[in-house]
């Protein structure tokens, strides 16, 4: 069984225009950033960067070659299609997803959240109630086989509705997770202005770069709660 992270960006992001390509630290940038933290896993047999045929995201693929992970270029609007073309051709057997604008997702959750699929038989994982940014999905690839086969559009951002409401599958929640990740009054994931901003601060003052601690920027933030609300306010957009 071969076990991967997908990491899901593209440059034609709308909210935040080229976000991916954004300094976060130093010089380096956030798809920079969010790679080198990938990399901090320890369960996973690969790393793909999943992105479009676009032209524009060859700025993307340059990246994730310098920094030695694989590459899969797909559908523009489809990412289950891009997802699926990407396990075809790594021969991936199971894959948790990184989105390429979350530098706080934690390498942790991604380990565990393999081991859980494998583990416990189960197609799909999620975490609803977790800090936006930390975690996102975990699946199985015969799901996503069978998902793409029943999907009834090409335009899959909100691609879990697939899994979580036909009835289809074996869904689990991610195991294991500390009440500090289960809040709703901080935001980490990037998609406006006001998230760039908290997070250049976020960096700024809190040490370890790809290796930055979760939970000393939790304590930052409730340390500091005028923080939260730069943009806690984009959190139901």
């Amino acid at each position: 069984m071969r076990r991967a992270i997908f990491i899901t960006a593209r440059m034609a992001s709308t909210r935040l225009p080229q976000k991916a390509s954004l300094v976060v630290y130093g010089d380096t940038t956030l798809i920079e950033h969010v790679i080198k933290r990938a990399k901090t896993s320890l369960k996973n047999e690969c790393i793909i960067l999943c992105t479009t045929n676009l032209s524009e995201d060859s700025f993307l693929c340059d990246v994730a070659e310098q920094h030695n992970i694989h590459v899969f270029r797909g559908s523009t609007e489809d990412k289950l299609q891009r997802w699926l073309g990407a396990t075809k051709e790594y021969e991936i057997d199971f894959f948790t997803t990184m989105d390429g604008d979350d530098p706080f997702c934690i390498p942790e959750f991604l380990d565990n959240s393999l081991d859980q699929i494998v583990n416990n038989c189960v197609d799909f994982i999620d975490s609803p109630d977790i800090i936006s940014g930390l975690f996102t999905y975990t699946i199985a690839t015969e799901a996503l086989q069978k998902v793409c086969e029943i999907k009834d559009s090409t335009n899959t951002e909100m691609m879990w509705t697939y899994f979580k409401d036909t009835g289809l599958f074996k869904l689990q929640t991610l195991d294991n997770v500390s009440l500090n990740f289960l809040r709703n009054d901080i935001r980490l994931t990037l998609d406006y202005l006001e998230d760039y901003k908290l997070f250049k601060i976020l960096f700024e003052s809190i040490p370890g770069d790809e290796n930055i601690d979760v939970i000393k920027v939790i304590r930052f933030l409730d340390e500091n709660p005028q923080l939260k609300k730069i943009n806690l306010f984009r959190q139901s957009e």
